[in-house]
């Protein structure tokens, strides 16, 4: 049995229930970690509920499902392949050392096997999705091979990831209506910062370790500034949230939920402290709810009422 990595739950279902031959392969796409699931597919669903909100529609429950299935094999296969690269650094970081590939409990060849069969089963369900939904998807592709060097090259590593992994927001509206909008392009912007403020806050975990090993991070960069870094991209999530859904002509029901999503990234940026990296942990895995909050916020903005929109 593998042993169980410090940024999982202690009552995670990998550890608790499978298989040990199966535990370092799921450990390796991180499905002992939900969270980042969560964070990858949501982007997907506010594109797709963004898109029928705008036809006065409810989201495509099958393709919302499509999305779910193929942000996991994507999360699995993008995870693997960071793990390939940062091997080296993961076994010098108390977080990441015990991680499959920096372990060697999965050889580099083995790891390359696991994101072929992934990035297949992904293709799979891309091929069913409208051509610009497909250009989108294997587009997708540079950003994820790019990101792992971003922590060698910039300060702002966490800026691409919000690239990259919010991508799904552009890709779920065009799988839902087989075009582009300016209100999903904003709605793009406004998950770029989301995450940008939420890698943050993560990465206050690895402050000592990453400045021994090297490694960049927006949190290094921010310093004692994070907190009012975390406010700041917090505050231009919200913005581009709210004027995506202007864009697109959503429903005044948009604002209640919305103004809960925005209430929760200012909760999360008041109770950022960067000594506490529990609490950074906490925070990060709290983005999920979030996440939901402004997904259900643009379902809700399908509903038009006797005003076209807000």
């Amino acid at each position: 049995m593998s042993a169980q990595l410090p940024d999982a739950a202690p009552a995670n279902w990998v550890d608790r229930h499978a298989p040990a031959a199966l535990q370092p392969w799921l450990k390796l796409g991180r499905f002992d970690r939900p969270a980042g699931i969560w964070l990858l597919m949501l982007p997907g669903w506010q594109g797709v509920a963004l898109a029928g909100a705008m036809e006065g529609l409810f989201p495509d429950l099958l393709l919302l499902a499509k999305i779910f299935v193929g942000a996991a094999l994507m999360r699995a296969a993008g995870c693997a392949f960071n793990d390939i690269v940062d091997r080296d650094i993961d076994a010098k970081v108390a977080r990441t050392a015990m991680r499959p590939v920096a372990s060697g409990q999965i050889s580099v060849k083995q790891a390359w096997a696991y994101i072929v069969a992934c990035s297949l089963a992904s293709l799979a369900i891309l091929l069913t999705m409208p051509i610009l939904a497909i250009v989108l998807g294997v587009a997708s592709l540079a950003l994820v091979a790019a990101y792992p060097f971003m922590k060698r090259i910039t300060w702002w590593p966490q800026a691409w990831l919000g690239l990259t992994f919010n991508w799904g927001a552009l890709l779920g509206f065009a799988a839902a209506t087989g075009t582009m909008s300016w209100a999903a392009i904003l709605l793009y912007a406004g998950g770029i910062f989301w995450t940008l403020g939420y890698d943050t806050i993560y990465a206050i975990q690895d402050l000592e370790d990453d400045a021994l090993a090297g490694v960049k991070s927006s949190t290094r960069r921010l310093g004692a500034g994070v907190q009012k870094g975390v406010l700041g991209f917090y505050v231009a999530a919200f913005a581009f949230a709210l004027a995506a859904a202007w864009a697109g002509g959503l429903g005044p029901l948009f604002l209640p939920l919305a103004a809960l999503y925005g209430m929760h990234l200012s909760r999360q940026a008041a109770r950022v402290d960067i000594e506490n990296g529990p609490l950074a942990l906490t925070l990060f895995r709290s983005n999920s709810f979030a996440g939901l909050l402004l997904f259900f916020a643009l379902v809700a903005g399908m509903w038009k009422g006797p005003v076209a929109s807000f």
